[in-house]
């Protein structure tokens, strides 16, 4: 029981650590290597008709197969009407399930649709991040007498008036759900501030007189003090506030079971509430919590400022990077390309970047309107998805289109680009960005992945070429355009280099032609009743290259999840007929083998499978 005990406090350390760190790869203890990519499931002016949960279900096995890993979906509580993007919220509590604001189901479907499509997705092997949105509350059902100043909406810390009650909109009481999950109810002294007077019908921002009432610090420094966006600002200092998030935080990860948050706002949410919510969401939960975090600014400094004062609890979307591309595809191919990567999170923190093209807020019609041309789209995807920097995020409007715009669907475009970053973008990278209108970056490949390794080329100008290096492991090979925007083929000679090609504002992604296609299964390997002594650790070993080959040295080290059930996950060939033990092995000493004759699996013909069994002395 000792030994036990150590073993998992160990376990624990370990879960803790990885629990801080952004995830760039599907499974941490996978035996192969896998680019985790992100989709932003969702843009703003989707139809007000409860169907995204259910396109959510029927398109997880679709997108799970075309490489994507994680889905970031809306704000999956009840707002201020059936037709709120979500950002309006009104009760957290409410998923979809209570006759509230004049409608059960939320925009995108209802909660049971809403869990059922989380599950299925899960089931497909997709991460399920949330959007959360704790800066503000909208739809109050009463308005509350609360004495208040006006300050200058461009400088909030200089106040433009004496003190006057107000009629607020600060009274959630929540009639449709009672006291369902939560008796919490909200009251004015939760809030620092207003942006609306019912007693005059006057709009203005109005900051809060009474004990402890001012802006939360710290927050962005623009216009005074950014602590203020909209509707009524939740106080960051109030202790009941600090205790009702951390509640209902808890309560939405046991209903739905995602796996982390995107998280709406930041920077006008004082910097260390995070580190505490999360931190105390990890330790209670046990789960390895990613957090991706929305502070929406150019300026690269106040990233890393965020990042500081946060303790990097999350990572942020790379805005400067969106910028850069939104100014590149403006310049009518005289942007000087070998600066695309200047002044961004994704040079200078790679690990905490999330890489972005466009989202819902800067699509034609939002307050962040900066829409990326669509001739430069497939270039700044190229970038984001084949390179090894950062965590990409592909949006749904420049995959499947934004119809009220008419905005063409970029799907058979991304679709190539995806392949590449699952398939294709690994080991260790080369950069060529070294010319004003074309440039490069070649990734060598990894032994796990027999068809890894590619090289790129990407031009907002003329045409051309580059030599590049790939490495002396594909000499001879050929190498042809995933795009299909190069017809060409390129021979890597001696030396591993080849002369690759692009066309005129466009992208060519090149990979091995002579890799033979052989569709695979991640499957899920359990043993359980393993118990082991100091030392020890629990392997499998196999008839497969990626199970050993038989050989006890090169079998694949399992993960004691709770012990002493132990698991691993691992990429086979589909329909392989696959046999194999579990063996206990130390660092000294010969191995212990299971004595029973060899278990047997059938890989599916499927993304994903699993074997379960029981450790046979």
């Amino acid at each position: 029981m000792k030994n036990a005990r150590k073993r998992i406090a160990c376990f624990l350390v370990v879960v803790m650590l990885v629990a801080i760190l952004p995830i760039s790869k599907v499974s941490v203890f996978a035996a192969i290597p896998t680019n985790g990519t992100m989709m932003q499931y969702f843009e703003w002016d989707l139809p007000d008709d409860g169907t995204l949960w259910t396109k959510v279900k029927t398109e997880s096995q679709n997108l799970s197969n075309a490489g994507i890993t994680a889905l970031w979906l809306p704000p999956a509580y009840k707002g201020s009407g059936s037709n709120d993007v979500g950002y309006g919220v009104y009760d957290l509590y409410d998923l979809g399930e209570f006759n509230q604001k004049g409608t059960v189901r939320t925009k995108y479907g209802t909660k049971a649709q809403y869990l059922d499509a989380v599950q299925t997705a899960k089931g497909a092997g997709l991460q399920i991040y949330a959007d959360v949105v704790v800066n503000h509350k909208g739809g109050a059902d009463e308005t509350e007498w609360v004495e208040a100043v006006e300050v200058d909406k461009n400088n909030r810390n200089q106040e433009v008036s004496g003190n006057y009650s107000i009629q607020a909109w600060t009274k959630f009481d929540f009639p449709g759900r009672g006291n369902t999950y939560s008796d919490f109810k909200w009251r004015w002294y939760h809030f620092d501030g207003v942006d609306w007077d019912q007693s005059r019908s006057l709009s203005r921002i109005y900051k809060f007189r009474g004990t402890g009432k001012a802006w939360d610090w710290e927050v962005d420094g623009e216009n005074g003090n950014y602590d203020y966006l909209m509707y009524a600002d939740l106080d960051m200092n109030h202790p009941e506030v600090i205790s009702e998030l951390k509640n209902w935080g808890k309560w939405y990860l046991d209903t739905t079971g995602v796996d982390g948050f995107r998280i709406d706002a930041i920077k006008h949410i004082k910097y260390d509430f995070f580190t505490d919510w999360l931190g105390t969401l990890r330790a209670q939960t046990g789960k390895n919590l990613f957090a991706a975090g929305e502070f929406w600014s150019y300026d690269i400094g106040k990233l890393h400022n965020y990042i500081a004062k946060s303790q990097g609890t999350m990572s942020l979307f790379d805005a400067p990077l969106h910028n850069n591309f939104y100014n590149a595809s403006k310049s009518s191919g005289h942007y000087d390309m070998r600066n695309l990567k200047n002044d961004t999170l994704m040079k200078d923190q790679p690990a905490l970047a999330v890489t972005l093209v466009d989202n819902h807020d800067t699509q034609p019609g939002q307050s962040l309107e900066s829409w990326v041309e669509p001739w430069f789209k497939p270039l700044a995807y190229t970038f984001i998805l084949t390179r090894e920097e950062g965590y990409p995020c592909v949006f749904y409007g420049d995959y499947y289109g934004i119809p009220k715009y008419n905005i063409p669907a970029l799907k058979n475009k991304i679709d190539p680009l995806l392949q590449a970053r699952k398939e294709y973008a690994y080991g260790t990278q080369h950069d060529y960005l070294d010319h004003a209108d074309i440039i490069g970056w070649t990734r060598e490949g990894i032994s796990e992945r027999p068809k890894s390794g590619l090289a790129t080329l990407i031009s907002d100008a003329a045409g051309g070429s580059k030599w590049m290096y790939v490495g002396t492991q594909h000499k001879g090979k050929a190498f042809v355009d995933i795009t299909g925007n190069r017809t060409d083929t390129v021979t890597i000679n001696a030396d591993g280099w080849g002369e690759f090609k692009v066309n005129g504002g466009s992208t060519s992604v090149w990979v091995k032609k002579d890799v033979q296609e052989v569709p695979v299964s991640l499957v899920s390997f359990t043993v359980q009743e393993a118990y082991t002594t100091w030392g020890q650790d629990i392997y499998i070993v196999g008839n497969t290259p990626e199970l050993g080959n038989w050989d006890a040295a090169k079998a694949v080290k399992m993960t004691p999840s709770v012990y002493p059930t132990w698991k691993v996950t691992t990429s086979l060939a589909q329909d392989a007929k696959v046999e194999f033990k579990f063996i206990k092995k130390a660092s000294s000493g010969s191995p212990i083998w299971e004595t029973i004759a060899n278990r047997k699996y059938t890989v599916p013909k499927s993304a994903t499978g699993s074997y379960t069994g029981i450790w046979n002395k």
